[in-house]
This record gives structure tokens, sequence and C-alpha cells, in this order.
């Protein structure tokens, strides 16, 4: 078996009871794999399904050295099953898909070009869906089209799994939650570059979609997490500053306007205005509480930067004849490396 550091390609796919669909798409893997003629390894997660999958992928284990099964406790989500596959993956490119069967080995090609044209991140698109038009469709194209807004990335796909990345890549973001849709929006913000490939969505053969309509809610919740993390991360007192001065600023000015009535026309306010008087100290006490929000994040944030040495950009290339910043590059290189790991 080829060493750690010989490993070409590393094909990461997470599996939640898809026992009927695992050995169609291992033995379309090795036949697509095979052809590209260059070192890889397959890493079979089992996101604690109940079904046998594990008990087949054991068995496509035991038969090929290439195929590395990880094995999670109980069924984390997709998010966690690709983590595991991304840290345990030791190829130069990663590619991601499903384990339904409806990703196509056959157009892993198409990815590996273009990331040999210098792209980092390259995302499927499943440009002719064929999931039910309520259910699937109409969320998707929702949740896409407020993802590319808010990201500012052109892509047309935000959800499918079928991605192929570097591995500098992939490793340095880290995925909690339900993040794995936003990864282009997070290795975004590190400065890679993505392309996007039309791909075939294929029918589901057998087995039962774990995705539905309810998880539509979910991807709108993230979005102001990811849109909070991309923007405002390392400087949470313009976010929440913007909200608690606007507050402030209106509860004052109705403030002012009861003032006035109250001692220029001698209406008694209570009386006339108790509801408006109920709102501005009501603004004005909120506005108070956003920028105290705004205060403790910004502290939060340097002792989460500062304590771990972590840096706020990423470095793709130093040229320079000065020693002093080589070594410091190597540094942030080799913290990235640490925490990746």
């Amino acid at each position: 078996m080829e060493s750690a550091s010989s490993i070409r390609y590393s094909i990461v796919v997470p599996f939640y009871n898809e026992q009927e669909n695992v050995s169609p798409l291992y033995m379309k893997l090795t036949e697509v794999m095979k052809e590209l003629g260059e070192p890889y390894e397959l890493v079979f997660v089992d996101d604690g399904s109940r079904d046998n999958t594990f008990k087949v992928l054991t068995s496509i284990y035991e038969h090929d050295r290439r195929v590395n099964l990880v094995r999670l406790r109980r069924n984390f989500g997709q998010t966690a099953g690709l983590k595991a596959g991304f840290d345990f993956a030791q190829g130069d490119i990663i590619i991601s898909m499903d384990g339904d069967l409806q990703h196509d080995p056959e157009e892993i090609p198409r990815f590996l070009e273009k990331i040999a044209e210098g792209y980092d991140l390259v995302s499927g698109w499943r440009h002719e869906r064929r999931d039910h038009w309520l259910m699937r469709r109409i969320p998707s194209r929702v949740a896409n089209w407020m993802m590319a807004k808010l990201s500012g990335i052109e892509l047309h796909d935000f959800g499918t799994t079928f991605k192929a990345y570097r591995r500098e890549t992939i490793q340095e973001i880290q995925l909690y939650g339900e993040l794995h849709r936003f990864i282009p929006a997070l290795a975004s913000s590190a400065g890679a570059k993505i392309a996007e490939v039309p791909i075939v969505n294929l029918e589901r053969k057998s087995g039962k979609s774990n995705y539905g309509i309810g998880r539509t809610v979910r991807v709108f919740l993230d979005l102001i997490i990811v849109k909070f993390l991309l923007d405002y991360s390392t400087r949470p007192l313009q976010f929440f500053g913007l909200l608690g001065m606007s507050g402030a600023g209106l509860g004052l000015a109705l403030a002012g306007f009861l003032v006035f009535e109250k001692f220029y026309r001698g209406i008694p306010v209570m009386m006339e205005h108790g509801p408006l008087m109920l709102l501005a100290v009501t603004l004005l006490v909120s506005g108070v509480q956003f920028i105290s929000m705004g205060l403790l994040g910004e502290i939060m944030s340097r002792t989460y930067y500062e304590s771990q040495n972590k840096p706020i950009y990423t470095l793709r290339e130093v040229k320079t004849r000065r020693v002093q910043l080589l070594d410091s590059a190597a540094s942030v290189r080799s913290r990235a490396a640490r925490m990746a790991d």
C-alpha cells in the first residue's frame, strides 16, 4: 500500500443506512479511480447506521487495502461525517460525495480538471434536479439564492456534497453544526479560488432520503451564523453596536419628544402617550444591551484568537529575501497545520 505522503486522491463518502448502495458505489469508484492511474484511497464513514451498512463496509475493507473505514459512535449528521473523513484523508486532492448513488463517480475527472486549472475548491451544480419540486427543489432554490447573496459567491448549488478540494483548503476549515453546505463561503473568506461544474443528479434507486422540507428552516438559521462569521467574527461590536446605536438613538428621539410634550405643552404624558413612553424606554434599554453585547463579543473574539495564536488570515505564498518574514510565514503554516490535525 502507498505511503500517506504518496496518496494523490482521497474519496470521502459518509454513509447512513445505505446498505444496498455501498457495493455498487464502491465498484463504480474503483473503476473510475483506477483509470486515473494515480495513487488513491477511499475513506468511508459510517455515520451511526442502524442497518447492515457497517457490515458491508467491513467486508469491502477486508478485501481492498485502499479502503479506510471510519465508524462514528452514533449518527452525528452529515457535517460531522464529512469532517471525520476530511480529518482522516491524506490525499493531496480530497473529493467528497454522497453514498446514495445520486452522484456519478464518472464525473470525478471533470472536477480534477478544474483543480488542475488552479482552483482550490470545485463544487458540483445539480442543474437538472430530479427531486420532488415542492419538498426539495423550491426550498433548495430559495436557500441557494440567499446563500449566494449573503456570501457574495455566485454558485448555483451550495448544498451538494459532490465537491473537490485541495487538502490544505478543506483542512483549514472548522466544521460544526450543519455548516457543510457553507464550505464554499467559508473557504472563499480564506482566499480560496472556487469553480463550479454541472453534474447529473441521478435518481435514488434504493433506500430513503434523510432530508425533508423541515431542514429548510435550519438552513436559514445557519445562514445567519455564516453571515456573522464571514463579516463580523473579528469585529462583533460593529454588528451589535450598529443595532444598539440605532435603537438607543430612536429611543432618545422619542424621549425628547415626550419631554417636549410634558414641559413645553403641559400634556400629561402617561395619560396621552403611555405606550410611546414604554417604547422609548424599551428602545433605550435594548440599545444599551446590544452595545454591551458587542463589547463582550470584542473581548471574546480577542481571547479566542490570541489564546490560540490563531491568525486572522491565511497565507497562500510568500516570496521574499528577508529570512525573518519567511520564518514567520512558516510559523503561521505550522500553527494552522496543528489546528487542522
